[in-house]
């Protein structure tokens, strides 16, 4: 059954656009012997996500609400897991867990985004930059301590660990104090607004009182880290520089874009997908854009996309669609 007027030619297809909660299971192996334990000792993870807390287990002799409760040496693949309730060991060796991605988790990709018509309304009410809202100003030597500042949400990943979310996808900035300065590279890793794993190196230089900013819009920050003291105090936050949520490879396909309630076209900056093999260097894979008046909670941007057809349609591509693969 046709999901949109336009699937009548085009033809049905699932749709995996944004991010949430979906099923998914795993098969996994354990050890060998016959006792009872609430111990899970997993060896090997075959299809499927990684190992994620709550997953219920399926198996042999395996009774009916048996989930994992805690990690124990496992930290998503093989390793120990705590259970709510004794298995027979000697039953292991053929289980399968089921569970739910998170949104931090990557959506199915492979799937492609299905039809959507023939554009895309990009409509966002960001908050303000902030220069330190996500590691505030520190003279590291490695890692960097990180905060949720304003307007950035720390959030419990499916692997146990705390990323740092920010409202929409945006590129981050670096603040450079004052002292003698070395020039270092600034590693950022983290998530996209797809949960796809990305990270992006930039260097400071040797300037004091200045700022460098990368190209890459992060959704959720999840380390930071230098090659090496800097010699000053070092900051990082957000900057205006917002991530466009499909691939526009060219301002040509971008329709319409308005901000502040004005109908004049905005006259923002516009930085297109970047199409080579990402890297650490390498752009946005989706392309951003910077309205014109600043962000604060309330102005608000909207942006009519035309999608081209190696985004929608039978020979829809997840890179058309979504950009290449992050690195």
């Amino acid at each position: 059954m046709p999901q949109f007027s336009d699937d009548l030619f085009l033809g049905p297809a699932q749709t995996y656009m944004g991010t949430g909660m979906r099923n998914y299971s795993t098969t996994a192996t354990g050890g060998s012997g016959g006792s009872s334990s609430t111990t899970l000792t997993v060896t090997a993870v075959g299809f499927g996500a990684p190992i994620a807390l709550g997953m219920y287990v399926d198996g042999t002799s395996v009774a009916d609400g048996t989930y994992i409760t805690a990690f124990g040496t496992g930290n998503g693949g093989v390793g120990t897991y705590t259970l709510n309730q004794a298995i027979n060991v000697a039953n292991t060796t053929a289980l399968t867990l089921h569970g739910n991605v998170p949104f931090d988790n990557p959506a199915p990709m492979d799937l492609g985004i299905g039809p959507l018509g023939r554009v895309y309304i990009w409509d966002v009410v960001p908050q303000a930059k902030v220069a330190n809202n996500i590691a505030t100003a520190q003279s590291p030597t490695s890692a960097f301590t990180l905060t949720a500042g304003t307007s950035v949400k720390a959030v419990t990943l499916s692997n146990g660990s705390i990323g740092y979310a920010v409202d929409v996808p945006r590129t981050l900035i670096i603040t450079i104090g004052t002292g003698t300065i070395a020039n270092r590279n600034i590693t950022i890793s983290g998530y996209d607004y797809y949960g796809q794993p990305m990270s992006e190196v930039i260097a400071t230089g040797t300037t004091q009182s200045t700022t460098v900013s990368g190209l890459k819009a992060f959704y959720i920050v999840t380390s930071i880290t230098t090659s090496g003291a800097v010699g000053g105090t070092v900051a990082v936050g957000t900057t205006d520089v917002l991530g466009i949520p499909v691939r526009v490879a060219n301002a040509g396909y971008i329709v319409s874009v308005k901000s502040n309630s004005t109908l004049a076209q905005d006259a923002g900056a516009f930085l297109p997908a970047d199409t080579a093999t990402a890297t650490t260097g390498t752009g946005d894979v989706r392309g951003t854009y910077a309205p014109a008046t600043a962000s604060n909670g309330i102005v608000r941007t909207v942006m009519t996309i035309s999608l081209p057809g190696i985004a929608v349609g039978p020979n829809a591509t997840r890179i058309g669609a979504l950009g290449v693969t992050q690195a």
